[in-house]
């Protein structure tokens, strides 16, 4: 043998035990979660969802051999803090996954995302803005953007009673804005009448004087976007004492089952917008949720589901990276992304899902039933286009 032979060879050897090593890396999901501040009620349920969606992936080989490693610090809810978190994580970890806690969070460290080439992100924002696989190109959507929870809805009540009158009420807030454009689109192709936009600020304020609006246009329906659960009890209350038969629906975030039932009666009958399974739901071939239940039992909010199917989500797009022979970075995490079509989530989702540019477009309406204390289907799994 030469020596330039066995240099070769030592090479090939060192190659080869480096790709070994980055096979079998640890794949680390960082994570930007709101333990405390105002959004801590979701944040504690995304946290325990993205933990048991982990423990579980690693239980079962984790991600082609790698363990997937979950490291997660409270933000608070702030910006600030929540990119002095990133900073912090990526500094002392490489991370290929992230989770980030807000809109406005994901908006202002994306163009670092994309500089780092690392790493996907995914989040508690459903915000239509995200869905640009152009200028986010390493943003996941875990669900519906808020437009296509809107068009979700809007469906619904073409198919239920075409030619609807549907009133529109939306906190003056980012959040709430979001849909409002585009969903006085969806309404007209669909032959829906929406004159009815109303704007209020969110949380505990008095509505009457918008209520007096409503029961002079008498729409069929009022989706309620951008609260989670102040002022929507209000409107009802005032609306059902004037008379109204007005259905009332909401967007996800208004949508989990204790939630709706702080209302009380009034929320008999109110209508809205989920991706997911409840905890409880009794379907059939759900292994997941199962497991789920098994793992914990009591009832997990929706917030856990969504943690849940984003850790689920991101697993798989990674998955499918390596199962392509690819280096595990940002841009082929990506494309694995991409990839999943008609992926089947053991009941987490009803239906199989595909991911369609940054987001996953695939919800069912649900009905708030007081007397068992549960939101039922009211619609099988409606798919956009």
């Amino acid at each position: 043998m030469t020596r330039r032979t066995a240099a070769a060879l030592l090479a090939v050897g060192l190659m080869g035990g480096a790709v070994q090593a980055q096979e079998k890396k640890d794949i680390v999901l960082g994570g930007s979660i709101p333990l405390t501040g105002v959004f801590a009620f979701a944040g504690v349920g995304v946290h325990a969802g993205i933990t048991d969606a982990t423990e579980i992936i690693n239980s079962n080989g984790g991600i082609e051999g790698h363990k997937l490693v979950y490291v997660p610090e409270d933000t608070g809810y702030k910006v600030d803090q929540s990119v002095a978190v990133y900073n912090k994580i990526t500094s002392q970890h490489d991370v290929n996954l992230y989770y980030g806690d807000s809109t406005a969070f994901a908006k202002t460290i994306s163009p670092e995302v994309e500089r780092s080439g690392k790493m996907i992100m995914a989040g508690a924002s459903f915000a239509s803005e995200l869905d640009d696989p152009e200028k986010y190109s390493k943003i996941f959507i875990p669900g519906p953007t808020y437009t296509e929870m809107i068009g979700i809805l809007l469906k619904y009540i073409a198919e239920e009673k075409p030619g609807a009158k549907v009133g529109l009420v939306h906190s003056d807030t980012e959040f709430g804005r979001d849909p409002v454009e585009t969903a006085q689109v969806q309404a007209k192709e669909l032959g829906l009448n929406m004159d009815l936009v109303i704007s209020t600020a969110p949380g505990g304020v008095d509505v009457s004087t918008e209520v007096l609006k409503i029961r002079r246009a008498r729409p069929d329906y009022v989706i309620f976007h951008g609260y989670v659960l102040a002022p929507i009890p209000e409107f009802i209350t005032q609306a059902r004492s004037m008379g109204l038969d007005t259905k009332f629906m909401g967007t996800f975030w208004s949508m989990d089952n204790s939630m709706v039932m702080k209302m009380g009666e009034v929320a008999e009958g109110f209508m809205g917008v989920n991706p997911y399974n409840y905890y409880y739901s009794d379907v059939e071939n759900a292994p997941m949720l199962e497991k789920i239940r098994s793992m914990r039992d009591t009832y997990q909010s929706n917030a856990y589901m969504q943690g849940f199917f984003s850790t689920m989500m991101m697993a798989e797009a990674t998955r499918n990276a390596i199962k392509a022979g690819k280096e595990i970075n940002g841009a082929n995490i990506k494309e694995g992304l991409q990839a999943i079509q008609d992926f089947d989530t053991g009941g987490i989702v009803g239906i199989p899902v595909s991911v369609k540019g940054n987001s996953v477009p695939v919800g069912r309406v649900y009905r708030a039933d007081v007397k068992q204390q549960k939101m039922v289907p009211a619609s099988d799994w409606i798919r956009l286009d």
